[in-house]
């Protein structure tokens, strides 16, 4: 029997998932699955899975889906969010494949409590990245229809290395591949003041609360054993991925400088990755994949200013209507337009 408990979020419930210790070293590790209302039969289901300095907390995208008819849950991966424990490095890991467990299991939750809903994957940025090289994985062994996986939606996939081509080469990847072994704790990046982060929180030039113990303005630091990981992740999926489900990505138009000292200019663009690389890379997903750029769209576009946010909104209810077949309940006119 799955045990809910009361979530930090009114309204919503939470599952804690107990994965045993951690291959690097860290402790025990668990997995935390949100919900939204209580558990019900379903037709469609949602499982969103966040990015790096990032965690589940966006209520809005919860309630959009939700007014759809879906079931409506959330996964915040280990040493992340509502997952990390005291002596844990949050958000680190040194292979990406160590997330499959926590995303099985939660579908196997979502399958028992919904009575076996098709369930729609949404991935933000290195969760993009994360779901992407998973469903192949998941294609590889024909396992994805016996899951219940019926699409996914990628919103500003976390598909290369933002910055200079020198970063992207092969000498560098190798490099790195040596240094992570030795010293994968190692920060290379540490966390900066403002930026992206305050366009966000209500607190600053944003509209959205949360728990910036768990999603920091300046981010969390970036060590070498994780961003190796990712490099990985990025090699495999520039090889050609297959992910067996149709697809949709959403990014911004346009990306900007990150800078604390210009938030309005950060309001209207991609101030995390480069948007031309997600749009170089989208082809390698795999088949049926849909690419929507959204003018003026923040890096995660659902938490972009109220105008590109509902563009974003209406892309995404057009995907849905046209590929999972999960039209309004009440066949409102905008649905029957298509």
């Amino acid at each position: 029997m799955t045990v809910w408990e009361a979530d930090v979020l009114p309204g919503y419930h939470q599952h804690t998932v107990e994965l045993g210790a951690d291959p690097d070293g860290e402790g025990d590790l668990v997995a935390t699955l949100i919900r939204r209302g209580p558990a019900a039969p379903a037709r469609h289901a949602v499982l969103g899975v966040h990015g790096y300095t990032d965690y589940f907390f966006n209520t809005e995208a919860a309630d959009r889906f939700a007014a759809r008819g879906f079931a409506y849950y959330a996964l915040d991966l280990h040493k992340c969010g509502r997952s990390w424990r005291p002596g844990q490095t949050p958000h680190f890991t040194t292979d990406l494949a160590r997330y499959d467990r926590e995303l099985e299991r939660a579908l196997a939750i979502i399958a028992a409590e919904t009575d076996g809903a098709q369930v729609c994957l949404t991935g933000h940025s290195a969760g993009g990245l994360i779901l992407t090289l998973w469903l192949d994985r998941l294609a590889a062994r024909d396992r994805t229809a016996a899951l219940g996986v019926g699409g996914l939606v990628l919103n500003s996939p976390f598909f290369d290395l933002h910055g200079p081509s020198i970063l992207r080469a092969a000498p560098t990847s190798a490099a790195l591949r040596a240094l992570a072994r030795l010293r994968k704790t190692r920060v290379i990046r540490k966390p900066t003041e403002g930026g992206y982060g305050a366009t966000l929180h209500r607190d600053h030039h944003g509209e959205f609360d949360y728990n910036l113990d768990w999603k920091p303005l300046g981010g969390f630091p970036v060590t070498l054993g994780w961003i190796n990981a990712v490099r990985r992740g990025h090699a495999r999926l520039h090889r050609g991925l297959d992910v067996g489900v149709p697809n949709l990505i959403l990014r911004s138009d346009h990306s900007v400088t990150e800078s604390r000292d210009d938030p309005d200019a950060m309001q209207r663009g991609d101030a995390v990755l480069d948007v031309r690389q997600i749009a170089r890379w989208a082809g390698c997903v795999g088949n049926h994949t849909t690419v929507a750029p959204i003018p003026d769209a923040k890096h995660d576009v659902f938490l972009s200013l109220p105008a590109p946010r509902a563009v974003a909104y209406a892309e995404l209810d057009r995907w849905l209507d046209r590929y999972l077949g999960a039209q309004f309940p009440d066949l409102s006119e905008r649905s029957r337009q298509g």
